[in-house]
């Protein structure tokens, strides 16, 4: 595989990771001490964390969707908008399955080095997404 610029990392991220849940994609993506501060009030460190969190939130929306609203490029720093959808059908954290459809939007501020994700931010519209879930 050739080395992917840090915009494709961020869109490999979103699509191959979460949208299409390919978790052989970690290795490829992240350092091993890669950070994640999510808006959830979860922070993990480490590829085993995050592969924790991931399943944390998919076990509570299986289909969640990532869209990349924009993306912007400054340096080893990379910002997104993003467009979360999908559909509350497991327990998320204290909220019981709720069948709804949720659409929620996000940033999300990456950090690279040596052509992995180090470090990434995620501040979402929790007020949406909570309303949605209860």
């Amino acid at each position: 595989m050739k080395k992917l610029t840090n915009k494709e990392l961020v869109k490999v991220y979103y699509d191959e990771l979460w949208n299409k849940q390919n978790r052989d994609y970690i290795d490829i993506l992240f350092d091993d001490n890669i950070t994640f501060h999510g808006s959830l009030d979860i922070s993990v460190k480490g590829k085993e964390e995050l592969k924790k969190y991931m399943d944390t939130i998919l076990t509570g929306i299986p289909n969640l969707f990532h869209s990349i609203v924009t993306i912007v490029c400054e340096g080893d720093t990379i910002a997104v908008k993003a467009l979360y959808n999908g559909r509350h059908t497991g327990k998320l954290f204290d909220y019981e399955p709720t069948n709804n459809k949720i659409a929620y939007s996000g940033a999300s501020f990456f950090k690279f080095k040596d052509g992995k994700i180090i470090d990434i931010w995620v501040l979402g519209d929790l007020k949406t997404l909570i309303k949605q879930l209860s």
